[in-house]
């Protein structure tokens, strides 16, 4: 969806922003995620033109993360649901409305809260440890993984 490749790049982030790093594309699964299913419903809530929500619909198709299911025979229409793969960005959709809401929000505050469905308090998403439980973002490192590169020699 990019304008260039990231072929040479080995790295998980390069490899989803080839699927989600177009303009509209994770607003689609904002919206996927709020509950629009379809076509017209995505139109109006995005405001975007009908051939580029029809491509950016087609991508996420075509990438696994949106399938088109029939709710109508006569004429045949379609809506748009998520996969278990699209319902998984849930959670890095969350982390970026909430990186916004403390940095970018307006003066009214975030327009959006994120809050346990069980209970109705707020919910924040933070790294966890296996052993540890909750780790502060200083104390991430990132290391080389399996599917790293290996240095020339």
């Amino acid at each position: 969806m990019l304008g260039r490749t990231y072929d040479n790049q080995v790295c998980s982030i390069a490899r989803a922003l080839e699927v989600l790093g177009e303009r509209w594309t994770l607003l689609i699964v904002r919206d996927a995620i709020l509950g629009v299913h379809r076509f017209d419903d995505f139109q109006r809530s995005l405001g975007l033109a009908r051939n580029v929500l029809t491509d950016r619909l087609g991508r996420l198709v075509d990438a696994g993360i949106l399938e088109r299911v029939p709710y109508q025979e006569h004429p045949v229409r379609h809506e748009y649901r998520l996969t278990p793969m699209g319902r998984e960005l849930g959670l890095p959709v969350i982390g970026l409305m909430q990186w916004g809401d403390r940095h970018l929000a307006g003066p009214a505050g975030p327009p959006r809260l994120a809050r346990h469905s069980d209970c109705g308090d707020p919910i924040r998403l933070a790294p966890v440890c296996d052993s540890c439980g909750a780790v502060p973002p200083g104390e991430v490192e990132l290391v080389a993984g399996p599917g790293a590169r290996q240095p020339a020699r």
